[in-house]
């Protein structure tokens, strides 16, 4: 099946664009410096899902747009509320850094974000970097670093929509701008129905649908003092999700206050003051948690001359989180702990050959100094063929409950002496693009993992014994003609556990994923995705097997305030697993009607 896919190659894409537009991809993204760059500058695998690209995807969930893109594996367990794991180049799902506006998201108590309580309405952007960057961000970007970037409204806007499993949504929102700045606000919700989260072979399968309730505030707000940019956001998401057996309260919030701009002809600033919190309630496990995270981000960026620049800054944090015991009222755990990052990055860049050099080390309260650093080299053979190389280390801290959880009856216990996972990396990438809309890029890498954190001890007390070692490949195809798109990828790779000799679960060797769009004008447009993936390795031996889906989308400009979008997912209507004993959705249809002042 994967070989047909490759003749697939010059009739699918797998991100999707605006029709009308002959450049496919943003001309600058952030995240891979820390600092604005352009992406033929950028010495890494990147890409980025615009505003239009989610709304023309006609999808309620943050999953759907990344299990496109290369090197992305989806595991979930059951509905739209059930637990998603993101897997970014074969590492683990608490191996990936999200940030929200530049602020850490992932939970306390587990080191991973939970992508389904994210509201789509509330993000403008999305930028990925494929690869370690631990030599700018630190800890938890072993496979990669996905950045979320909140809306900022200029007019009134509205939306309404509803689907199969009584899928409902809304969101109303408005904004206003000048040329000092402005602001926007936005309330969003959605519930969902759902369907029966686990099956007959799943331990706790009850014949009871399982849904999501989510309800979302974003506000958005900058303002020009002199020559710096004063911007605040707020995030907040909270609901319930629905499992066999019970459900989750949840409460989210992510707020934020940076001062941007410059302090001299060359040298420019961002100071950032930040607040993350989460809050779960299970009440059939008698359980809560809640944590709390204090940021503190200066990063600075000198330009030397016309073609060398030095990036350097200092993080600090303060997190805690609380395990509560809510039948007796206690407190399983209460912990807290400080991280201190100094970083440094020196970057070239001339007519035909680039550089980076970064450099960076962490002081951790609980778990002692860690140092990273990253090299990497790129060479122009003109102005439509790159090659570029790369080595980089990374490295995650154990989370709160791998460090103090009691376990259960003293078994699965955590462990204070634990350090942090630690990884190598290396990768080599070739892009081309021509003047007729084409582009191609094939990037190779290979990454070991040391000290990986495993539940084999005396009563499975968490200790650092596992390695992995993981090697692959991606080829990422766009082109653009006529009122066509095109594009596909295909990701192979050997995601292996060194101890075991077993792949790691629920990462397939091979997946595409493409997409075919036609625009008719400027009013319609059709679309179809394409996805497929190879077996998998489960829990206890289980061997997932491989499965293909197609999904449809349209997007009707009606009136210039109004436009309809609509999407049918798994229309072949396949039956299969992403995680042994979990369901998925069956053939399923949504349409939202939006309307914007402008």
């Amino acid at each position: 099946m994967l070989r047909l896919s490759l003749c697939f190659l010059s009739a699918a894409i797998g991100g999707s664009v605006l029709a009308d537009e002959p450049i496919l991809q943003p001309e600058v993204m952030v995240t891979a410096s820390r600092f604005e760059q352009g992406l033929d500058a950028t010495l890494a695998d990147v890409s980025v899902i615009t505003r239009a690209d989610i709304e023309k995807s006609a999808t309620r969930d943050i999953s759907d747009l990344l299990r496109l893109e290369a090197g992305f594996d989806i595991a979930r367990t059951g509905g739209p509320g059930g637990q998603t794991s993101i897997f970014l180049r074969g590492s683990n799902n608490n191996h990936v850094l999200v940030l929200i506006d530049g602020v850490r998201a992932s939970a306390l108590g587990t080191g991973v974000f939970t992508w389904e309580t994210l509201p789509l309405d509330s993000i403008e952007r999305i930028e990925i970097v494929r690869g370690p960057r631990a030599s700018y961000w630190g800890s938890d970007a072993i496979g990669g670093v996905v950045q979320i970037f909140t809306r900022r409204l200029d007019a009134a806007r509205a939306s309404l929509g509803y689907g199969s499993y009584g899928d409902a949504k809304s969101d109303v929102g408005y904004g206003q701008r000048g040329e000092s700045g402005g602001f926007s606000i936005q309330l969003g919700a959605r519930d969902r129905d759902g369907f029966p989260s686990q099956n007959e072979n799943g331990f706790a399968f009850e014949d009871k649908d399982h849904g999501l309730r989510n309800r979302h505030l974003a506000l958005r707000g900058d303002q020009r003092v002199g020559t710096q940019m004063l911007d605040g956001i707020y995030l907040r998401s909270q609901g319930t999700a629905e499992f066999s057996g019970g459900q989750s309260n949840f409460r989210l919030q992510s707020l934020g206050l940076a001062l941007d701009g410059k302090l001299a002809p060359r040298w420019q600033h961002r100071l950032q003051l930040s607040h993350a919190s989460e809050d779960y309630e299970t009440p059939a496990y008698f359980s809560a948690y809640d944590s709390r995270r204090n940021q503190l981000a200066w990063q600075n960026r000198i330009a030397i001359n016309t073609s060398q620049q030095l990036i350097f800054g200092i993080d600090w944090m303060r997190e805690q989180g609380r395990n509560l015991d809510t039948f007796g009222n206690t407190a399983v755990y209460d912990k807290q702990r400080r991280n201190t990052g100094v970083y440094a990055g020196w970057q070239t860049s001339g007519s035909q050959f680039d550089s980076e050099l970064s450099l960076r080390t962490d002081d951790n309260s609980l778990f002692g100094n860690y140092t990273t650093g990253s090299l990497a080299a790129g060479w122009r053979f003109n102005d439509q063929t790159r090659l570029y190389a790369s080595q980089g280390e990374g490295f995650r801290g154990p989370s709160l409950n791998e460090q103090f959880s009691p376990g259960f009856g003293g078994l699965y216990a955590g462990n204070p002496d634990l350090e942090p996972e630690q990884s190598r990396s290396q990768e080599i990438g070739l892009e081309w693009k021509s003047d007729a809309g084409q582009q191609l890029k094939v990037n190779a890498y290979s990454s070991r993992v040391r000290n990986l954190i495993s539940f084999s001890g005396v009563d499975f007390q968490a200790e650092n014994v596992a390695r992995a070692r993981i090697r692959g490949a991606e080829l990422d195809y766009r082109h653009a003609f006529g009122p066509w798109l095109a594009a596909a990828n295909l990701t192979w790779q050997i995601p292996r556990n060194e101890d075991s000799d077993n792949d790691l679960l629920r990462r397939p060797r091979q997946k595409f994923s493409g997409t075919l769009e036609r625009s008719f004008g400027n009013t319609f447009q059709l679309g179809a995705e394409w996805l497929l993936s190879g077996s998998r390795d489960d829990v206890g031996g289980i061997q997932l097997p491989g499965y293909g889906l197609l999904n449809l989308r349209a997007s009707w400009q009606v009136a210039p305030q109004w436009k309809v979008l609509a999407r049918i997912e798994n229309v072949n209507d396949r039956d299969y697993e992403l995680a042994r004993g979990y369901n998925t959705p069956g053939r399923s249809g949504f349409v939202e009607l939006i309307w914007s002042a402008h």
